[in-house]
């Protein structure tokens, strides 16, 4: 069986990546996965009112711990949810919920199904209305709007973990990191998704917040004879006890529906931002440093060391970086392994220079990979990471090279200069996202590809 292989367990809050395109035909014998399933491995554990539970569980799928009170849904395909929609098969997860490709039986139609953890932000839909929703006729749509999902439909769950704010969505085909990880678009490709991702953050924060049905016609036998059964792992308990209700009776494999990065065209480029659990507006709520729930090696460093001030729309352009870096090559600028947030802070460090004097002194982990005067010690110097050209060329050009698809020293230097903004320790010195989209390297090669697509 082949898979997609993921460099994580869970996705990442930023934006998680979608694209539409022409449903790819596959063999009805080939059912593509997006994680290896790898050995079985004692991590898993919840709580009960007297003990701990540690669960036997698969790689690739959601952290099972997580299915506790406040937690996940312990959703099973087959279930009905809002007595309508009609799971069929996983599409993902992340640390907020899951995601569920489920037929609706009342149009007869193929809808992805969103189902929050318990205790979830409640404002995401009210985002997703807010985004999605038409502007007054007098005034022109934002040309990113078509990028970003339009709410369907919303409704409440009850299970044994909580109530589950759930809603629906057109399905996309898969994860853009996904499908980037261990391949490689090509330029004009990853230009044309740069741009679009930009576009879309553009538009959501001109809307005033900070991000933080293409095989209809098959029915459920039909799409499980085209696309194969839904692959399911029991879950079992290393007490060997009986499974408590809050977890599901087995883990479900999220299935690909997707290309490989090297077989996308311009045309199969266009995406859709979403995940919303972590947007606010920072106009109406105060969301703080110390309540970001990013992963490191995507979260800007004043969450860390400006834990107590709100965040705003810059720490969504360092993001934003990050996410362009993968798009164009294929190592990330930061490490994405599960490393501590200390480790990072070095990387951020080795890859950009000096942070500011005030979070330097303040950084409480900063003995163990660099001395008073800033030498990197002993210990920490042979896993340095490389400075952002050095960064550049083993993450994005060598991998191009190979290819033949190297960029030129012009667009490097037009590319690398607006990373180095975007990537700004300090926020005020970022810039805009429409300050990205006029930026040289956006107008000189990535807008043309743009608009080819």
């Amino acid at each position: 069986m082949t898979r997609c292989l993921k460099s994580f367990a869970s996705p990442v809050h930023f934006p998680i990546l979608k694209y539409r395109s022409s449903l790819p035909v596959y063999q009805s014998s080939f059912r593509p996965r997006k994680l290896d399933l790898g050995p079985i491995t004692r991590l898993g554990t919840t709580m009960t009112e007297n003990h701990r539970i540690e669960y036997n569980w698969p790689k690739g799928v959601e952290t099972l711990e997580d299915y506790q009170p406040g937690g996940y849904h312990p959703t099973m395909v087959g279930d009905v949810l809002h007595d309508r929609y009609h799971v069929v098969d996983k599409l993902g997860f992340g640390g907020y919920s899951t995601v569920w490709l489920a037929r609706d039986t009342q149009m007869n139609r193929y809808v992805a199904v969103k189902v929050n953890i318990a205790d979830s932000n409640p404002c995401e839909t009210e985002v997703l209305k807010a985004l999605s929703a038409l502007p007054p006729t007098s005034l022109p749509v934002h040309p990113g709007r078509g990028l970003v999902p339009v709410l369907e439909d919303e409704f409440k769950i009850q299970g044994p973990n909580g109530n589950h704010t759930c809603y629906t969505v057109t399905p996309a085909q898969c994860n853009l990191r996904e499908i980037s990880f261990s391949r490689l678009f090509s330029l004009e490709v990853a230009r044309a998704l740069s741009y679009q991702l930009a576009q879309a953050v553009a538009y959501t924060h001109s809307q005033g917040y900070v991000h933080g049905g293409f095989f209809d016609e098959l029915s459920i036998e039909q799409f499980y004879k085209k696309y194969g059964e839904p692959e399911t792992i029991p879950i079992t308990r290393c007490d060997r006890e009986p499974l408590p209700p809050n977890a599901p009776a087995k883990a479900v494999v999220p299935l690909f529906l997707g290309k490989y990065a090297e077989n996308f065209s311009l045309s199969d480029a266009h995406l859709l931002l979403s995940d919303f659990g972590e947007a606010f507006s920072p106009a109406l709520e105060a969301h703080l440093g110390k309540d970001c729930h990013t992963p490191p090696a995507f979260r800007a460093p004043e969450a860390k060391f400006e834990s107590q001030i709100p965040l705003a729309y810059p720490s969504d352009i360092w993001s934003l970086a990050t996410a362009i870096w993968e798009i164009m090559g294929m190592k990330a600028i930061f490490s994405t392994d599960f490393v501590h947030e200390d480790e990072i802070v070095s990387q951020h460090i080795d890859v950009l220079g000096s942070m500011p004097s005030k979070w330097w002194q303040r950084w409480e982990g900063r003995a163990r990979y660099f001395d008073e005067y800033g030498y990197p010690t002993e210990s920490y110097s042979e896993n340095r990471w490389p400075p952002l050209e050095e960064s550049f060329e083993i993450g994005v050009q060598k991998w191009r090279r190979k290819v033949g698809s190297e960029i030129e020293e012009s667009e490097k230097s037009a590319f690398l200069d607006l990373m180095r903004r975007m990537l700004s320790f300090r926020p005020e010195e970022r810039p805009t996202a429409e300050d990205v989209l006029r930026s040289d390297w956006m107008v000189k090669w990535a807008l043309s590809d743009y608009e080819r697509s």
